[in-house]
């Protein structure tokens, strides 16, 4: 890959204005890693032996935001968007678990690179130069090895959030850990805790939507237990049911790799949808596993998971939702599909096919094909009702407040009347015409 050709003109403009002032400056970091898989960088970060004051002279005041000059680094505007751009450094102390008490400038690229994380993050590019590489990471990237820089030990005792991150990269480039990487993730997991929810939620939902996030969920499942030690009873358990081949952790780390639709919602509600079976398991006379009421514990268990991880309030209602429903009976007919998108909505209701076609998959082979077939009709019914106009919403409604206000009805009463009425029109008691609304609602006493 010619690093050249994909680089934006916004990053190789402040490269070579950097230079023509005398400093060293190049790509670093994730772009170049990407750049070199064939992937599309969404950031090009820039470093330079410039210190802040040196940029901001070379730039200009007015293009420059000083965004975090105690670290060395500022944002600069070009004309095609912006760039944050770093001096080489070395930190000082991690006393935070998360960033440096200090930084030190220098002058040389390949120093700066030693404070990286991992190699394939350890590269750096300008045309001048070529690859900057002092740490094996082209060779790391064409063996599909995420390796620490240095000691892990040391990286990881830095920022543990790195732990988290080697586990992110392993799944969604599909690489694996090198063996002394992977070790001090073992080791090390326990530093976690000091670490901020928001951050671990973040790479926790990443590495659920990598190509690799099975192998990677069950070969670390003990630090993922360490986030969140709610899974730890479903390792191993056994379902003894024969719609289920795996143990309840198999099953749903099967189920969240199934999964590749790009929806937090999803990801979220699959990695918690079974947390609560082995409370509720119950081994019937007959040897068959039964977990009845797993659905609604589950959701409850995951709304205070989503919680503690700091989850928004969207995401973490939704996802909760999704598991609360996620072993509903939804047959595949207009009446049944317009009362669960009334219920739901019309973006949820489309997560819960989803989720329910990754959660089939991760079961046993029995009546699949068939399965998949009817959720695909359930799918093209939700797509016929939309397309069609049918009524499911109140906005729909052919009949408003207003109307209901004029027939002498007190307002607090109006939403539930309203409610009622959907509900006659998606039960197919009445049609969705304001006259025949308001005749049935006299009809039947509700008015």
């Amino acid at each position: 890959m010619d690093l050249l050709k994909v680089m934006p003109r916004g990053a190789a403009v402040i490269i070579n204005k950097l230079e023509s002032r005398g400093h060293g400056a190049y790509v670093v970091g994730g772009c170049v890693r990407d750049a070199l898989t064939g992937g599309a960088p969404n950031d090009w970060d820039i470093c330079t032996s410039a210190i802040p004051e040196e940029i901001i002279d070379c730039f200009g005041e007015r293009y420059v935001i000083k965004t975090g000059i105690k670290h060395g680094t500022v944002t600069v505007k070009a004309e095609d968007g912006l760039y944050e751009v770093t001096t080489f450094r070395i930190d000082g102390v991690y006393k935070d678990g998360r960033r440096p008490e200090s930084v030190e400038f220098v002058s040389d690229i390949r120093t700066d690179l030693s404070r990286r994380d991992f190699t394939v993050n350890a590269m750096a590019y300008n045309a001048r130069e070529g690859i900057v590489d002092p740490f094996g990471g082209r060779e790391d990237l064409a063996n599909g090895i995420i390796r620490c820089v240095g000691r892990p030990e040391r990286r990881f005792g830095e920022d543990a959030l790195r732990i988290l991150r080697a586990l992110r990269f392993a799944s969604v480039l599909g690489f694996e850990i090198e063996r002394g990487t992977a070790e001090a993730v073992h080791a090390m997991k326990h530093l976690l805790e000091h670490i901020a929810k928001e951050r671990i939620r973040d790479e926790l939902l990443k590495l659920c939507s990598g190509k690799n996030a099975y192998a990677v969920l069950w070969e670390y499942r003990d630090v993922i237990t360490a986030i969140i030690p709610e899974l730890a009873p479903c390792i191993g358990f056994e379902q003894h049911n024969r719609y289920h081949c795996y143990d309840v952790y198999c099953h749903i780390i099967h189920a969240v790799a199934n999964y590749r639709g790009g929806d937090d919602a999803v990801a979220a509600a699959l990695l918690l949808h079974d947390i609560e079976k082995p409370a509720c398991f119950v081994l019937g006379p007959d040897g068959v596993g039964h977990c009845s009421g797993h659905a609604e514990k589950s959701s409850q268990t995951a709304r205070a998971v989503y919680t503690r991880l700091r989850f928004s309030r969207s995401l973490k209602e939704s996802a909760a939702e999704l598991i609360k429903y996620h072993d509903a009976i939804i047959e595949p007919n207009k009446k049944s599909v317009r009362k669960w998108m009334r219920k739901l909505g019309e973006k949820q209701f489309m997560r819960l096919i989803d989720m329910k076609r990754a959660d089939m998959f991760a079961q046993a082979d029995i009546e699949n094909a068939k399965r998949s077939a009817f959720l695909d009709e359930l799918r093209d019914t939700a797509k016929r009702v939309i397309a069609t106009g049918e009524c499911y919403t109140l906005r729909q409604l052919a009949l408003k407040g207003g109307d209901i206000k004029h027939l002498g009805v007190r307002e607090t009463e109006i939403g539930e009347i309203l409610g009622q009425t959907l509900d006659a029109v998606i039960d197919e008691k009445v049609p969705n015409e304001k006259l025949a609304l308001i005749e049935y609602l006299r009809r039947t006493g509700i008015i």
